[in-house]
């Protein structure tokens, strides 16, 4: 809305580095605008005294000066006709937004929330292995965590028969407990209501 008289900041350029605010940006373009190299340069040098005055925190870092300069360079679009006293040509980096992170729980791993990422991978491990007593191993103490995890966070049912047939279906079917002879380890029946701390009167 353009309300006659009235200057909102909406209604403005964006500013290509809001930290230092509106006016800084006015002095760049003020120094664009002037007729000599030598003009521009001292308005250049003024704006960065004024720059490091707005952002005395930047003093921490070696470099300062070069990432004062830099940001004179992209606030003034690149056209500001001056003798740069430091090399500028990789100042876009800094607005340069970082490569997305793939998410962890990619691939359907959202499903698996309630075991977490290790047992993820021990039930990659278990895909590859051969059969044998060290496999078994793995297999007993694999199957004993996931019943203690889904007692833990699953919210949900721990019967043997979940934890048998979410192992094979993570294993992708490479793994199949026998529940008439499989003996998984003694828990706190999973159905119980959580203790509760007493109430403060």
């Amino acid at each position: 809305m353009d309300i006659k008289g009235l200057d909102y900041n909406t209604q403005r350029d964006k500013l290509v580095m809001p930290e230092y605010g509106r006016e800084i940006q006015k002095m760049v373009e003020l120094a664009i605008s002037l007729p000599t190299k030598e003009e521009r340069m001292r308005c250049a040098r003024t704006i960065i005294q004024q720059m490091e005055n707005k952002a005395p925190q930047m003093r921490e870092s070696n470099d300062y000066e070069q990432t004062l300069w830099d940001h004179l360079y992209l606030m003034s679009h690149k056209q500001l006709d001056i003798d740069w006293p430091y090399d500028v040509s990789d100042a876009e980096r800094i607005l340069s937004k970082p490569q997305p992170m793939e998410h962890p729980t990619k691939n359907g791993q959202t499903q698996l929330r309630q075991y977490g990422r290790l047992m993820a991978e021990v039930f990659e491990k278990l895909k590859t292995m051969p059969e044998g007593e060290e496999r078994d191993e793995l297999v007993r103490l694999t199957a004993n965590q996931m019943k203690r995890d889904l007692l833990t966070w699953g919210h949900g049912s721990v019967a043997d028969e979940k934890v048998a047939d979410d192992l094979a279906r993570y294993t992708d079917g490479k793994i199949q407990i026998d529940l008439s002879s499989f003996k998984f380890e003694k828990t706190p029946n999973g159905n119980a209501e959580p203790k509760r701390g007493k109430r403060k009167k």
